[in-house]
């Protein structure tokens, strides 16, 4: 047996993901999906930009006080106050990476930083020589590198290896490089830069041509040994590697590659539910490993094949990403003890028997409405019952008149304060009548930037969750309403929204 290289998976779900326009997290929302990370090894999970926020810097601090195992890494500019927020988020791991970067190419140097060449690469090594103060585990991200001149990058990370960075991010920021063209600069700057054997080089490679997997794959066999990736892709503009198919591309072709992860596949399925619903962004059907129809077989050639050998048609087993394993069916005949045992397993913890009972009568009124329930109906309703002080709005009654042909009606009466106000309006449909109502009461003001409806689970017998982003003068909101009925899902979502901004 030939010993196989470690190869290091970095998720920045919760930094670069969460910068997908509509999919920022809570606090407790980003805890959960670290720990369900952690679950399934990843390496390096990357919670977010403390700098950024003060809401950024108490999730990165919050997850940094839940993981033990995996190491928790917070990014920077490399701007000194940035460092320092950095570092103080990460005071309670005993496990942690700064992770700092600047823009090399031409274009961001003169473009955005308005710094010469020289300037850049001093200001790099000043900011690694600062963070070292707070812990040997340094990234460094040449941003845009896939755009950067290569005597540049030798120049600039020879430097930051020598001040004490230990690992070096290749970012192909903006997605434009091609595999062969990627590797090739991989393989590049690991032979021509003295110091390479002295730091891990990393992919983070984005989607914008369809490319981030193939580009870090091609990473790899030229010599990286991170990657960078989120969980379904999930990332700015058209996201980022996708960790599953990165995972699962490396596990299958082990004739191919030199190294192997220590992910735990069978958990894959799971977190990627998980990210579904905390997010809100439904995953294709016919997405690689994670998509419903990933191991679906129509055809009846296929069929055929699949049922005499099932190598014929299938390259992996459907049980070794999770399917199969994570189905608990529940129903209306269950008890306490194997709901508390299934949510739990999944990653949400009661912190009272007050909320383990309340949610438990919930669970019954839907397993009356529902034959079985599923992992991410209890997600949802998990995620809609989780509430730690009482609503300033609340959703008192709704009356529906909807006549094809004819605009729909709708008559809203909310709890304002303790106060029922009632309004009724007309829409292109039921939910934008909803909406107007409500605004007739509330008076918000705020503009509605992001809204999906998605079933959490196939069937007609599915429940829809609604997400919702609201801003008003610069703050933003975020709400999430899970239902049988899709009309009163999206009116949760909204008022749950109209209950943050205010």
């Amino acid at each position: 047996m030939v010993s196989k290289d470690k190869l290091i998976i970095f998720d920045t779900t919760l930094r670069d993901g969460e910068q997908s326009p509509g999919a920022s997290m809570t606090l407790e929302e980003k805890v959960t999906i670290a720990l369900a990370l952690e679950r399934l090894k990843v390496d390096v999970i990357e919670a977010g930009f403390p700098i950024s926020s003060p809401g950024d810097f108490e999730a990165v601090k919050a997850v940094a006080q839940s993981i033990k195992e995996s190491t928790v890494c917070a990014l920077a500019r490399c701007v000194e106050a940035d460092i320092q927020r950095a570092a103080e988020a990460l005071l309670p791991s005993n496990n942690k990476r700064i992770h700092i970067f600047i823009a090399t190419s031409p274009i961001h140097m003169e473009k955005k930083l308005r710094m010469q060449p020289q300037e850049v690469l001093e200001r790099a090594v000043r900011s690694i020589k600062m963070a070292r103060k707070y812990t040997d585990n340094i990234e460094f991200s040449p941003e845009d590198a896939g755009r950067s001149e290569n005597d540049f990058l030798c120049k600039i990370i020879e430097a930051v290896i020598e001040a004490g960075a230990t690992t070096i991010n290749i970012p192909d920021t903006v997605g434009y490089n091609l595999p062969e063209q990627f590797g090739k600069r991989m393989k590049y700057l690991i032979e021509n830069i003295s110091n390479a054997d002295k730091a891990i080089f990393s992919t983070h490679c984005h989607n914008d041509l369809g490319l981030a997997v193939a580009n870090s794959l091609s990473g790899v066999l030229n010599g990286a040994r991170q990657i960078e990736c989120t969980i379904n892709g999930l990332g700015e503009r058209a996201g980022n590697a996708s960790l599953e198919e990165i995972v699962m591309a490396i596990r299958t072709r082990q004739d191919i590659f030199p190294c192997d992860t220590r992910i735990q596949s069978n958990q894959l399925v799971a977190c990627s539910k998980l990210v579904s619903a905390v997010t809100g962004f439904a995953v294709q059907p016919n997405k690689a490993i994670v998509g419903i129809n990933a191991f679906a077989h129509e055809s009846g050639i296929h069929q055929d094949g699949v049922l005499k050998n099932r190598e014929t048609y299938e390259i992996m087993r459907a049980e070794d990403v999770g399917w199969n394993t994570n189905r608990m069916v529940l129903g209306k005949h269950s008890g306490r003890n194997a709901f508390k045992s299934r949510l739990e397993s999944l990653g949400y913890p009661f912190r009272s028997e007050e909320d383990l009972n309340r949610l438990f009568e919930n669970f019954k009124v839907l397993a009356d409405k529902k034959h079985e329930i599923y992992d991410e109906d209890l997600i949802g309703l998990f995620k809609n019952s989780n509430k730690k002080e009482a609503d300033k709005i609340t959703i008192q009654n709704i009356h529906i008149k909807s006549r094809l042909g004819h605009p729909a009606q709708i008559n809203v009466v909310l709890g304002v304060h303790g106060v029922e106000k009632e309004a009724s309006s007309e829409g292109n449909g039921p939910i934008d009548a909803a909406f107007k109502a409500i605004e007739k009461i509330i008076h918000s003001g705020a503009h509605l930037q992001f809204f999906s409806l998605n079933a959490i689970h196939e069937g007609v017998e599915a429940q829809g969750t609604a997400k919702i982003r609201l801003e008003k003068q610069g703050k933003i909101a975020h709400g999430q309403g899970v239902d049988t009925d899709i009309v009163y899902a999206s009116i949760k979502a909204y008022v749950n929204a109209l209950n943050e901004l205010f």
